[in-house]
């Protein structure tokens, strides 16, 4: 599964979802994590609020989980009708570590919300809702 990290340095979860510069964005399995890109976005003067929830869901829309310090209700309500998982981990929170204790849920008993959206991962994955692969 595709998780983004929101960050401003490409190793440290340390950035706000509407302010986050940019996401690491790795592919998470029972066998480890790579990082896939890390998605800079662009600098826009005068974007309001709906703009930069919108640019950002649009940076991690193929994303099923995204880590973030801090999200404000509107956004995170927004990100979770898009079927993305936010989950809050401490500012700072090593994005390696924050991979590899999702490496080890994994192969292990999911807690209940991982197993919740890796079932509606599986489910998606065959229709094709919105055009591409998993």
């Amino acid at each position: 599964m595709k998780v983004a990290f929101a960050t401003d340095d490409g190793n440290r979860v340390n950035a706000h979802f509407g302010q986050s510069p940019m996401f690491a964005v790795y592919n998470v399995a029972k066998n480890g994590g790579e990082l896939l890109e890390l998605r800079k976005l662009p600098v826009l003067l005068n974007e309001d609020e709906a703009g930069r929830i919108d640019s950002r869901l649009e940076a991690i829309g193929d994303c099923t989980l995204i880590f973030i310090m801090q999200i404000g209700a509107s956004a995170a309500a927004r990100v979770t009708r898009r079927k993305i998982m936010p989950v809050k981990v401490p500012f700072g929170s090593p994005i390696d570590e924050q991979v590899k204790r999702l490496v080890e849920m994994l192969q292990g008993k999911p807690p209940m919300w991982l197993a919740k959206v890796l079932r509606a991962e599986e489910e998606g994955e065959g229709e094709g809702v919105d055009g591409t692969h998993g």
